[in-house]
């Protein structure tokens, strides 16, 4: 069976034509022609079913002929905050990953202890892309632009709120406990500080703001691998 390949077209439902890069697989890498059934997906929830209408060497023109409204493949609105890596690779790896398994919302944030301390989402954003479409995923996650902690904190969100974290003087639950844990509201947001943890004070920050104080097992990992695995516990425990 062949593979239904999907284009990224943000409002597709109101454009015309591929996105430039889109255009060029289309063109030099699939070699559509005029008449050839391809699909779209905005990003926002929707799949369309549509047929070139004009093939050029730099454009590729469609018309729609059926949307294709998607349902969401879990319950809440799963939100990852997390202080990037200083080797950025490996949030880039992270960013992918999560998207394939299924997350909405992506924050960034220094700390204290953070080693990287700039960052711009123009590339994380492509990641996010690619990994959409290769997942069929019918919503891309939204980026945000790197913030400091402090004011990550005072942004209001909804549902429950958790920050992970090391120290056992603090006391901690399990976040897959946690998130077990019937509630009236299936939106979550997990909190993952950098390669040298969160300060004290800051996980004391997290913890007046209302956030719960968690563990993810028993191993130490690494800001990306804690980062992906807090996605996972929250899609299974969507299940």
């Amino acid at each position: 069976m062949k593979e239904t390949r999907f284009f990224f077209v943000p409002d597709a439902a109101s454009q015309t034509e591929l996105p430039p890069d889109e255009a060029m697989h289309a063109m030099r890498v699939l070699r559509l022609k005029g008449g050839d059934e391809l699909f779209l997906m905005d990003g926002e929830g929707t799949f369309y079913r549509a047929e070139v209408t004009i093939a050029a060497t730099h454009h590729c023109y469609y018309q729609i002929k059926e949307a294709m409204p998607q349902q969401p493949q879990w319950k809440g609105h799963l939100h990852l905050a997390i202080a990037p890596t200083k080797m950025l690779e490996r949030i880039e790896w992270m960013t992918e990953k999560a998207t394939e398994i299924g997350i909405d919302e992506i924050s960034f944030f220094t700390c204290q202890f953070s080693e990287r301390r700039v960052m711009k989402t123009t590339r994380l954003e492509k990641i996010a892309i690619s990994a959409v479409k290769q997942s069929h995923k019918a919503w891309k996650p939204v980026l945000h632009e790197l913030v400091s902690f402090r004011r990550f904190l005072e942004t209001p969100v909804e549902g429950r709120k958790y920050i992970a974290h090391c120290y056992d003087t603090i006391p901690r639950t399990n976040l897959f406990d946690e998130l077990r844990k019937p509630s009236e509201n299936p939106d979550a947001t997990v909190l993952i500080g950098p390669e040298g943890d969160f300060s004290i004070e800051e996980v004391e920050a997290a913890i007046a703001a209302g956030y719960t104080s968690v563990d993810l097992g028993q191993s130490r990992m690494r800001t990306e691998t804690a980062g992906l695995a807090a996605v996972m516990m929250m899609q299974l425990s969507q299940q």
